[in-house]
């Protein structure tokens, strides 16, 4: 299993993760069963696409098995999602230590020298103390 600070982005579907979903966004379209959810573990978070049943199965303080996942972008974002081959399953509720920096959905990702095939993450830029998409609620 993988944390999700080690992630990479790849175009294949080898991701096995655990994490608790934090906050759900809104559908992306009015009516359409997709969106971008924040997700994280004890070392990072990332945005994780929801769409179809997952919509619906999944709710804040899940905690949720990724298999066969993928981590890449999907339009203009990162995101880690399930994908056609993989699969998302609740394991429980609420009891995981998580943090909620650095989302490595909003880090910058460079080509690795050594390998032009391969992303790394660009160690100049650091991590917004806070998601994009998710920002704080103003108290």
């Amino acid at each position: 299993m993988i944390n999700i600070k080690d992630l990479c982005p790849a175009a294949t579907n080898t991701v096995n993760t655990k994490f608790i979903m934090l906050e759900k966004g809104k559908p992306m379209k009015d009516g359409e069963k997709t969106c971008l959810s924040l997700v994280a573990d004890q070392s990072a978070a990332v945005h994780f696409q929801l769409w179809g049943d997952e919509y619906d199965a999944f709710q804040p303080g899940d905690i949720i098995h990724l298999t066969n996942g993928i981590f890449s972008f999907h339009r203009t974002n990162l995101v880690l999602r399930a994908g056609k081959k993989g699969k998302a399953l609740k394991i429980g509720e609420f009891t995981m230590a998580f943090v909620e920096a650095p989302n490595i959905s909003e880090l910058r990702w460079v080509r690795d020298p050594s390998d032009q095939k391969k992303l790394i993450q660009d160690p100049t830029i650091s991590s917004p103390p806070y998601s994009k998409f998710f920002p704080p609620n103003p108290s």
